[in-house]
């Protein structure tokens, strides 16, 4: 999972540091920048189909470029016996190490991916369109069928929704159906030799190793992305390690098997462990009254739902939004498209993915998995998404007119998002936030 982030994560995936980009496999969801609503990139791995959101790495330096394939295999046999040294230090048996690293050779291809990941990113609405397609739905209510009794004991032990946990395997893995095919030691140890980001893989591999000597699973059984992220619902090694759980009692904390039990009970002990309230809504689409301050469209702005109603913020029927504790308003495509009260769950399943698309995506399908009905508002489909060139553009040009992005990195993260807010109160604009090409243009 997160790819990082959480269980695992990375990203449309889960990865180590959506800042550096790898698929979202590997990086914690503790250490993962925020990414923008609109921030949705085409992932290159085989788990890609997943829809886990990716980000593009930074630049590279010239001492991370990498390494010539024709020198690379024999430097890299070198780094391995050097690392088997770190890792017995590190509690890993010998034993281990000989199978794990058994006819393990560099895999340049891996490289290539984790540099070359696209650019391109995808408008929130054109996620939404994949995640929750009809087809999305269709084979998440078989599956919900198929498995109803396994995810209602698992409902019951974890107090986590069993349509929340099939709606994340659906967008990690189509419900098992691309769980991945690369060896994960291999994967692991070609990218912890690459300088890139070596600290960060290596500590992955180790856990893997890990997770081979607790027994779990053998060397050459141990698939998944090419950036490190395991299973049906793609942990990476860490999170395993923290979260996984042997919920059929055959002893393993089996995620690779085509029984998505330990995976799917695995995915709910890990939402419940960051305080998933059982029969809550992760967020339910509301209407602002013309007279709304977008300004108050801030994650760090809360109210109770009763507060939201006396300011017209209701309910798609026009009725006040039942009471499910603090809650605040998003705008994934600023005024122009749905608005959503987020409560506490929003912020749960976040720890699996820090999109906000990934976000919605696993909570829209999981409404729609569950029967409820399609997302009424409009999107502004005519706008389409930045590209990185362009959001690192703004960011300049916004920098430059006095409103500090604090960086300038092509991410559209909260910093950007203030600045984009005060440039727009500036400028008589409606400040809710959303750098579109029509503020870019604005801009210039």
């Amino acid at each position: 999972m997160r790819v990082w982030k959480g269980a695992g994560v990375l990203y449309l995936a889960m990865a180590g540091d959506l800042a550096a980009g790898t698929v979202d496999h590997s990086i914690h969801p503790e250490n993962r920048p925020k990414v923008h609503a609109t921030e949705i990139r085409m992932a290159s791995a085989e788990v890609d189909i997943s829809l886990r959101p990716v980000l593009r790495p930074k630049s590279i330096k010239a001492s991370e470029a990498p390494v010539p394939e024709g020198e690379s295999n024999q430097r890299f046999q070198n780094w391995v016996q050097a690392f088997k040294t770190r890792a017995r230090e590190q509690g890993i048996s010998s034993a281990v190490l000989q199978q794990a690293f058994d006819g393990v050779t560099y895999d340049a291809d891996i490289i290539r991916r984790d540099r070359n990941q696209s650019e391109f990113t995808k408008t929130i609405w054109d996620y939404l369109d994949s995640a929750a397609s009809d087809t999305r739905i269709r084979n998440g209510q078989a599956a919900l069928g198929e498995h109803r009794a396994t995810l209602e004991a698992i409902e019951s032990r974890y107090g986590v929704n069993k349509e929340v946990v099939i709606a994340v395997w659906g967008l990690e893995s189509a419900y098992g159906t691309y769980r991945g095919k690369t060896d994960i030691i291999r994967a692991l140890s070609t990218l912890a030799f690459d300088a890139r980001r070596s600290a960060f893989f290596e500590t992955q591999l180790v856990a893997a190793l890990k997770i081979l000597q607790n027994g779990d699973t053998t060397a050459r059984n141990m698939t998944g992305s090419w950036a490190g992220a395991m299973g049906h619902t793609q942990f990476i090694p860490t999170s395993y390690l923290d979260y996984a759980v042997d919920f059929n009692g055959d002893g393993r904390r089996d995620i690779w098997s085509d029984d998505p039990t330990d995976a799917l009970a695995s995915t709910a002990a890990y939402l419940a462990r960051f305080g998933w309230v059982k029969d809550q809504p992760w967020g339910v689409e509301v209407t602002v009254p013309g007279d709304f301050d977008f300004r108050l469209a801030d994650r760090k702005i809360q109210r109770s739902a009763a507060d939201w109603a006396r300011m017209g913020v209701v309910s798609m029927n026009g009725n006040p939004v039942p009471d499910h504790g603090p809650a605040s308003i998003l705008m994934p495509a600023g005024s122009g498209g749905a608005v959503f009260m987020i409560f506490k769950n929003f912020s749960v399943i976040e720890r699996y993915n820090t999109a906000d698309a990934y976000v919605i995506g696993v909570g829209h399908l999981s409404d729609r998995i569950g029967g409820r009905p399609a997302l009424q508002a409009q999107w502004p489909r005519s706008d389409r998404a930045l590209t990185l060139k362009e959001r690192k553009e703004m960011q300049k040009r916004l920098t430059a007119k006095g409103f500090d992005t604090q960086g300038i990195d092509g991410r559209i993260g909260p910093l950007t998002i203030d600045a984009v807010r005060a440039y727009q109160v500036a400028s008589g604009m409606t400040p809710d936030g959303y750098a579109s090409l029509n503020l870019l243009n604005r801009l210039r």
